[in-house]
Formats: C-alpha cells, structure tokens, sequence
C-alpha cells in the first residue's frame, strides 16, 4: 500500500493540480483545516502566482468580509490608500495581521503597476475579494452600509418614483447601529431585532431596491461602470443576506443554528458565483465551507450540519469548481503532534515530502475498502480529514509540519 500512495504524491505546483482536473475551473478552491499559519498563506500565494502565470487566473477571493475588501481591491487596482490602511481597514476576523496576507496585497500591487510604472490594461489586473459576509459565528454587521450603499447608488440614476423610499426612511427604520450588533443577541433570541417591525419593513424595502436595479439593468450598465454596477449587485446581496440572518437570530426554534450557519455558507456561495463571472478564480477557506460533503460542527446548542458555499456553488458550476482540502501533520505549537499511523495524515507523514500534492481519488483506491480511522485533534482550532469523503475532493495539500507563524 506505502508504493501505491507513494505513487499519488506530487509537487505542490499549479501544473500539478490542473492534471488533476479535467479542465481549468472558474473557481479553484484551496481549503485549510484551521486559520492563522502563515505557512499555509505563503503556500496559498506562491499557487496563486504559478496559476496567474500559467493559467491565466487574475482574482483570488478569501475567508473575509466581503464590504471590507473592498478596499483592498481598490488599492490593488488603482493605488487607493496605503498599504498599513488596507490592512486595518480591508479584513475582517483579525486576517489583516497576517504577514502573509500583507505580502499578497503589496505583491498585487505591485504587479498591477508593473515594472514601467504605467498599469496594466484593466483586463489584465489582479483582483481581490472576500467573499464572506459582514458577520461571524458570533455577532452580524448592521445593514445600513450595505442597504444605504445601494440606494445611494439607483437614487441619481432612476426616476424618483420608482424607488421604493428615501434615504431618510431607510435610517429612521435602522436607527441606531449597535441595535444590530448587540453581542448578546447571539446567545439570547430575545436580544435580536431582526423581527422587529422596522426589521421586517426594511426586508421588504431591499427586496424591491433589488428587484429595481435588476429591472434597470440595460440603463445602468449604460450610465455607469460594469464596475459599479457589479457593487450595487454586491450591496443588494449582502443587505438581503444580512436582513435575513437577523431574522433568523431572533428565532427560538431548535433549528435556529443550523439556519444560521447555512445563511451564511449561502451568502458566500452567492459571492462566489459573483466572482466566478469575472473570470477564473483562486479561492482559500476552511475546508468546512469548500468541500462538497455535508459540513458540521459543534456548538453550544449540540451538532449542526450544512451545505458549505463550496457544496452549494459545486451543484451548480459542476467541473467549473474544483476543491482541493489542505491536511497536515502537526501544528506542535498548539498541540497538535505526529499524527497516528493509523490515520490518513499517518500515512502521509510517513512520505519524505514535507509538502505534497496527492490525488484525492487514486489515494481512495489505494486505501480500498477499508478506510484508515479518523484523526482526532486534541486542539478544537484543527479539523482533520475526514477518511470517509476522500473522494468528495480533487486532491489534497499535505503539509507535514507547521512551525509557529
């Protein structure tokens, strides 16, 4: 069996990974098992370098605030801002302290000034984009920006009486912004305003200002950028997304959590498929919301499962999408040790690569029927693969060892 798996390991190049696939996806999705190691983000950029160069790829999208990073996009595309703003400013969930992160968007940058100083043509620039929305596991943004943001944008540009509201009648239903981030609300339904009446007034406003710039299309695309009008769409989304989520915060109902992780595995999946009309692109999350098999975790309510955004964007992309799972060896700083030799990361670990690319479908057959046990992490920022849904990936990234970013 060690010369059969042997045999599925390759460099971890971009050529490599393409012969893995039938032909060049949309979308490239590149998980990881756990967040904040450089090692993994450095691996991420230097792909994302081979497939621009190789492949043609010019977007990479992340695990990150989708309103958020555009800002960075600005600042790769146009120079708007400073680079230490773009940090501060363009991630969400702490990623704009990352080292690698930083070197991404200076790369991009600079890439996209190019060597003469004179830019390149807007077809060939890099983009950036997040592509999660405005919340977490914990709390979610208020609409405002996002629901202001797009009637901003249809006001000078349609008739007045078509637009559902003013601008006035949109802050006096939101009020004030910390009625939407209450901490509390996650933990206590009660806290939540999403049920409001004002809540409930404003979801019905942001369908109809959606349906508006929808209907308007031929006018708008005419008038302004393709550019701004892809943003307004990127508003109108995450307004509805976010009006939505809060509804569900205000549930009491045992199913509240498992609607709410799949909220938002739906709005990042809306995202993708936004990216996905661009171009080819390069994505990078947890593996949890790119692989295609049911997703699950435990929370303080008891286990829930979900379709991923990767699942949901799969089902309708087909080989447009492609996943590629990361999986490691140890993580030593958080306890993480050699895995067993009993597990699949066991046997990687006994290859002498400290990184490769391994054919997801081929190591399934040299398993055979019998698969290896599942790891079992001590640390709960670490999933392990799942030895039952090998398969359900295009390949995986083992990384041996993972030093301390």
């Amino acid at each position: 069996m060690a010369t059969d798996i042997k045999d599925t390991a390759h460099a971890v190049t971009a050529a490599a990974v393409m012969r893995l696939l039938p032909s060049r996806p949309q979308l490239l999705a590149l998980g990881e098992p756990t967040h904040g190691e450089d090692t993994l983000l450095d691996l991420r950029n230097e792909l994302f370098r081979q497939l621009i160069e190789q492949e043609g790829y010019r977007t990479i999208a992340i695990e990150s605030d989708c309103m958020m990073s555009l800002v960075v996009d600005d600042y790769v595309t146009s120079g708007t801002g400073t680079l230490d703003e773009v940090m501060e400013h363009g991630f969400s969930h702490g990623w704009g302290t990352s080292a690698a992160n930083r070197e991404l968007v200076r790369w991009m940058r600079a890439y996209n000034v190019r060597a003469d100083n004179d830019g390149r043509p807007a077809s060939e620039r890099l983009r950036f984009a997040g592509f999660d929305g405005p919340l977490e596991i914990t709390h979610a943004a208020s609409p405002r920006q996002s629901l202001t943001a797009l009637h901003d944008y249809l006001s000078p540009r349609v008739e007045a009486d078509l637009l559902p509201c003013t601008a006035e009648t949109l802050d006096r239903l939101l009020g004030t912004d910390d009625r939407w981030t209450n901490p509390a609300a996650m933990m206590d339904p009660s806290q939540s305003v999403g049920r409001s009446a004002e809540a409930g007034q404003l979801r019905l406003l942001a369908d109809d200002l959606v349906a508006l710039l929808d209907e308007q299309t031929p006018h708008l695309i005419t008038t302004t950028s393709r550019e701004d009008w892809d943003r307004a769409r990127l508003y109108g989304r995450t307004a509805l997304g976010l009006l939505r989520y809060h509804y569900w915060m205000a549930d009491t109902s045992p199913a509240r959590m498992t609607r709410l992780v799949g909220l938002r595995d739906q709005m990042m999946a809306h995202n993708l498929l936004a990216v996905a009309e661009r171009g080819p692109a390069l994505i990078h999350a947890h593996n949890s919301h790119l692989q295609r098999e049911k997703s699950t975790m435990q929370l303080w309510e008891g286990p829930v499962e979900w379709w991923s955004a990767g699942a949901l964007v799969s089902a309708q992309l087909g080989e447009g999408y492609a996943f590629v799972a990361t999986a490691l060896g140890t993580i030593r700083h958080q306890g993480v040790d050699t895995p067993p030799p009993g597990t699949v990361e066991g046997l990687l670990y006994a290859l002498p690569e400290d990184r490769c690319l391994i054919d997801a479908p081929r190591l399934a057959t040299a398993l055979g029927d019998t698969r290896p046990a599942p790891r079992v992490s001590p640390w709960f920022g670490y999933s392990p693969l799942d030895p039952a849904h090998l398969t359900d990936s295009d390949g995986i990234v083992f990384v041996k060892d993972v030093p301390q970013s």
